[in-house]
């Protein structure tokens, strides 16, 4: 059976902080308050497009606005390759796991469509034989059914998966599931997200973790 390596996108893959830091700052023009930097936004992230504007509402004293959803998503969708960048060897990892047989998918709370269209405006959509988003599914990580969905939609087998990502929830998706993880130590999560997994310091070492906590058949 192939193995299958389930990857979270932003903080993981790509990183989307400055994008979402400047969309987020245009929202918050528009009612005529301050934007956010780079630091601000990235503990915001992780959970999905709403409860990134909830939290970008409440740092600026302001309560949820639900209605503020769509359009904040079509303005970063537009602009969401602007600034992101796959963080440093990435490319060369995805490449280096294909090469051995591996197959790759994303699980992302991002939107579908948003993690579709900034894959391919980075040129790595079709790194990956299925790409899930938040939307997706009725459910999102740290759901475990969220990462076994990603796993199935790949072709894969959970016994022969494992994923990757830098966030509590990652870890915590991958626990429920009953796969191995491995936490990115580039990423936006806290040292301690990791939950005793094995840490990855640079994208070139993937390769070689991930076949050591699966194995060739």
């Amino acid at each position: 059976m192939r193995r299958t390596v389930v990857f979270d996108l932003d903080g993981t893959l790509v990183d989307s902080a400055p994008d979402l830091a400047a969309a987020l700052s245009r929202l918050m023009a528009a009612r005529g308050l301050p934007g956010f930097g780079r630091e601000e936004v990235i503990p915001m992230i992780g959970d999905g497009a709403r409860l990134l504007l909830e939290r970008a509402f409440a740092a600026r004293g302001l309560p949820p606005d639900d209605a503020a959803l769509p359009a904040f998503l079509a303005d970063y969708e537009a602009n969401a390759a602007r600034a992101t960048r796959p963080f440093p060897g990435i490319p060369e990892a995805l490449e280096a796991l294909s090469a051995a047989g591996w197959a790759l998918a994303v699980c992302t709370n991002k939107p579908a469509a948003a993690a579709r269209g900034l894959l391919a405006a980075l040129g790595l959509q079709d790194a990956f034989a299925a790409i899930l988003g938040g939307d997706s599914l009725p459910v999102r990580k740290p759901d475990p059914a969220h990462v076994l969905g990603a796993v199935a939609a790949a072709g894969g087998d959970p016994r022969r998966a494992a994923m990757v990502g830098d966030h509590a929830n990652d870890m915590r998706a991958a626990a429920a599931a009953g796969i191995p993880a491995l936490f990115c130590a580039w990423g936006y999560g806290r040292p301690d997200m990791a939950m005793g997994a094995p840490v990855a310091r640079r994208a070139a070492e993937l390769p070689g973790l991930l076949a050591a906590i699966l194995p060739a058949a």
